[in-house]
């Protein structure tokens, strides 16, 4: 029996998921959270062998934990399963650790074949978002931009984004200066939502 964890926000997917793995024979779900920060205890204290992970989960994202999870139990396999096919999430996902990358409304049977898949030591990548990700190529902007970036997604003036990044105002001018021109828009606000969109945020 394969050992799964399933990290979703969303108490009805969550289950719903449950319930379809369920039905396979060789695929059990020990454990179930709602926050990316549970992951790794519950993963630990169920000898998880294969991580279901949403992207985007209070506590800690999804690429977060599938990097904690590399780290702090590398025999357990990550699969990425969410709504938000990006192809820079791709990316960021496989180098963060994830073994695989598909979207919620893969079939069932794809879902289990899936899961076995990953744990018999393959990668899984849905195969539209593949072809998408090679197409897109990699996020143009540094650690730093895609940083201010995050912050000026939520709006605020540039001293109160300097503030949550520990910049001074003048480089967090420079570095959205540079982000509105990488991602080819005319202020901070477009820069953030096309980087959020390709999933580089």
């Amino acid at each position: 029996m394969v050992r799964v964890l399933l990290a979703d926000d969303q108490a009805l997917v969550r289950g719903a998921l449950a319930a379809l793995l369920s039905m396979e024979r060789d695929i059990e779900v020990v454990a179930e959270v709602g926050r990316g920060d549970e992951v790794v205890d519950a993963a630990l204290a169920k000898s998880v062998e294969v991580c279901l992970l949403d992207i985007e989960m209070p506590g800690m994202d999804g690429i977060a934990v599938a990097e904690a999870m590399r780290t702090h139990m590398p025999t357990c396999r990550t699969l990425m399963v969410t709504t938000f096919g990006r192809p820079g999430y791709v990316r960021r996902a496989l180098a963060a650790g994830a073994a695989g990358f598909i979207v919620k409304d893969t079939p069932a049977a794809e879902l289990a074949e899936a899961v076995r898949r990953v744990h018999a030591g393959l990668r899984v990548v849905d195969p539209t978002l593949a072809t998408d990700t090679l197409l897109e190529g990699h996020s143009p902007l540094t650690d730093r931009e895609r940083e201010v970036l995050a912050v000026a997604l939520h709006g605020g003036t540039v001293a109160r984004i300097a503030a949550q990044v520990h910049l001074s105002a003048g480089t967090v001018r420079n570095h959205l200066s540079s982000a509105i021109g990488k991602t080819n828009t005319s202020t901070r606000a477009e820069a953030a939502r096309v980087a959020q969109e390709n999933g580089w945020l």
